[in-house]
């Protein structure tokens, strides 16, 4: 018996309209990233760790460390642990919970999954930047009520554009090494370990300090963005080829990977 198929341009776009749409998928990931135990405290954690550091401040700082900039400096040091763990566990969630077959047979198309996926890891880096925002407003406000000094409003806006920069760097390079890796555990340990091995290595060896670490070690070329001041240059220079290498590469490796692999 033989099947005929109908490949009339009706029926080409009726399969279209039958498609998942984006926002469809966006919000499945967005689900996927919260509902989970594991999603849930880490959102929980950056969220109580802002609130740790805005109390502590205000109980026993001084009133020179009492600024904005400082607050939302170390307000950022929390998200900017979890949040690449947070993407990591998103990107790998397929694998480590074993709903990759569900997922792709629903959206056959898997770059549009990992798209869902990334910009999913985006608003989530948003939402954190705009927390940490949000408690050092207060804390800054609080410390010119019961502190003498005031409220000191001291951060520029090159430094809360740096902060911010740092923030979306750590997501997409946790978010590069879940998708070349695949494995929840093994991807964050990784992240962690190799980027401080290999600073080390060009601390300890002359020749790579003073040839390529400030082209390849990613840690050191964020460095310059840790101020309040406008980059050079050069420091963007350096700041994107070592992205190109601890960034730009595991992510492109990750795609291909992942369009090419069998889900089992």
């Amino acid at each position: 018996m033989t099947t005929v198929t109908d490949t009339t341009p009706a029926a080409t776009d009726d399969i279209r309209q039958r498609s998942v749409p984006m926002s469809r998928l966006a919000l499945v990931e967005l689900r996927k990233m919260v509902d989970t135990r594991a999603g849930f405290w880490l959102f929980a954690a950056m969220g109580i760790g802002v609130l740790i550091i805005m109390v502590a401040m205000l109980i026993w700082a001084d009133d020179g460390a009492m600024g904005f900039g400082n607050m939302f400096g170390l307000m950022n040091i929390p998200t900017a642990f979890l949040l690449p763990v947070l993407a990591i566990l998103l990107v790998t969630s397929e694998w480590s919970q074993r709903t990759g077959l569900v997922t792709f047979a629903l959206e056959p198309r898997r770059s549009r999954v990992v798209v869902a996926k990334l910009a999913v890891s985006l608003v989530a880096a948003v939402a954190a930047v705009a927390f940490a925002t949000a408690g050092a407003t207060v804390g800054t406000l609080l410390a010119g009520v019961f502190r003498d000094s005031g409220a000191q409003w001291d951060m520029t806006w090159v430094g809360f554009g740096n902060s911010a920069l740092l923030q979306f760097l750590a997501l997409l390079q946790g978010f590069a090494f879940g998708m070349l890796i695949m494995n929840s555990a093994a991807a964050i340990v990784l992240y962690f370990v190799l980027p401080t091995i290999w600073s080390i290595v060009s601390q300890v060896v002359p020749w790579i300090q003073a040839n390529l670490q400030q082209w390849a070690d990613f840690s050191f070329t964020q460095m310059p963005f840790q101020s309040g001041e406008a980059a050079t240059g050069q420091e963007w220079a350096h700041l994107a080829v070592a992205g190109s290498v601890w960034l730009v590469l595991p992510l492109v490796l990750g795609i291909w990977r992942l369009l090419r692999s069998e889900v089992k």
